[in-house]
């Protein structure tokens, strides 16, 4: 299995509710900008894709709450993308504190959509491949 892809959040304090927690929304928007830097540490470029008439879908997000977060803490957000047969994939991603307590897990269903038909395109992991130079970022091979 490929390592995950890290990214490093300093939660902010305009992400808080009323309780002092880290919204919902927050965690997120802490998720898709994980994702958008692994998409991009995989040398893929948004506006290749977009010339291509490909864009990338969430179908479904869940959001897993294990433990309490607060302003002012340092979290580390990894990513995995798991390639499953036909039109989606999944990212899973955990939450950490510095010592390695998960403090939530986001999953996503994602597709690619072609912009033309409107419809996802069969075998995603193909186009990803295709536009990545460094395709082990999400979770694959030259080859697999």
């Amino acid at each position: 299995m490929l390592e995950p892809f890290r990214v490093t959040i300093d939660i902010r304090t305009d992400d808080l509710d009323v309780n002092g927690h880290v919204r919902g929304p927050a965690y997120l928007a802490y998720a898709d900008h994980a994702r958008w830097e692994c998409v991009a540490a995989a040398g893929v470029d948004p506006l290749v894709l977009k010339a291509e008439n490909l864009g990338p879908v969430n179908l479904e997000t869940t959001i897993r709450f294990r433990r309490e977060l607060r302003a002012r803490a340092r979290i580390d957000v990894l990513t995995r993308f798991a390639w499953e047969p036909g039109k989606v994939s999944r990212v899973v991603q955990e939450f950490l504190t510095p010592d390695g307590a998960v403090v939530a897990e986001v999953e996503s269903l994602s597709g690619l959509l072609d912009l033309d038909r409107r419809r996802l395109v069969a075998d995603p992991a193909h186009y990803w491949r295709k536009y990545a130079s460094r395709p082990e970022n999400l979770g694959l091979t030259r080859t697999s």
